[in-house]
């Protein structure tokens, strides 16, 4: 197994082939702006573009520390079928921490990322290897940073930066369209918290046919801020791959250690 970080649950990568890991992070990944451009027609279309935003910007979920235990399904087109359990720590904007579990509850990997650098400890194999953050922009030919993975694990939306091209508000849901450089962003919010339901991203550049569907579902409210246990993010280009999480024991802002030691046995991948 070659062993790249996937954006989506981090641990997806350590149980698919680079081709199928490859797609999942090169529809989930851009750096995030605030800087809109906002461009409907009429005054008062822009009235509720800026009352959508400021929507977003308040279920924006601000913290210091964050963990959680996570169950990972994934299927694809070619059959292959995985499901294991991983447990993700972040400490705010410096360091992120993951342990993957294999069967009979051995843990397999363990990931230590900062915003410099991606340390893989694999634990079967007996092997580390070093990585700079700039790797997740090699693999994925896309902006990406500590931020984006953070925010993508948060919950917080991403791709938000472009046009705003299209906004409809019915008496359930709001939708709105932002182009940007390398998606058409489609977005669909619940009525009254505005927590986003539903994201489609479709590639701009046509002959790539890249298509991506986020979906949202089982919102707490965890002390903190509401989040959404369970995700589905459903990937499509030549192939189909589907990914389901399951968000279990989610903390915010509580004391956390992140445990790397490398043992001397060891040998640099």
């Amino acid at each position: 197994m070659r062993i790249i970080l996937a954006i989506i649950a981090i641990s997806t990568l350590f149980f698919t082939s680079c081709r199928s890991t490859r797609k999942i992070t090169e529809v989930v990944a851009v750096k995030d702006s605030t800087n809109m451009l906002i461009k409907p027609a009429a005054d008062d279309s822009v009235r509720l573009v800026a009352e959508a935003f400021e929507n977003i910007r308040k279920n924006h979920i601000d913290f210091n520390s964050f963990s959680a235990k996570m169950k990972v399904d994934y299927d694809d087109s070619k059959g292959r079928k995985y499901d294991f359990n991983s447990f993700v720590r972040i400490q705010k904007d410096s360091l992120m921490w993951v342990s993957i579990i294999a069967a009979l509850g051995i843990e397999a990997f363990r990931v230590k990322i900062t915003p410099d650098t991606i340390m893989i400890l694999d634990k079967l194999n007996k092997t580390i290897e070093i990585k700079p953050i700039a790797y997740l922009q090699e693999i994925t030919q896309l902006p990406f940073d500590f931020n984006t993975l953070q925010n993508l694990i948060i919950g917080n939306p991403v791709y938000l930066d472009g046009s705003v091209t299209s906004f409809k508000k019915s008496d359930e849901i709001t939708t709105m369209s932002i182009a940007g450089n390398f998606f058409k962003h489609l977005m669909t919010f619940r009525k009254g918290d505005f927590a986003l339901m539903y994201s489609k991203l479709d590639d701009v550049d046509l002959s790539k046919s890249r298509t991506a569907n986020l979906a949202y579902d089982d919102y707490q409210m965890n002390g903190l801020a509401r989040f959404a246990n369970l995700r589905r993010i459903s990937i499509a280009e030549k192939n189909h791959i589907d990914v389901d999480l399951e968000f279990k024991q989610v903390e915010f802002n509580k004391s956390l250690t992140f445990p790397f030691s490398i043992p001397k046995n060891y040998k640099m991948k």
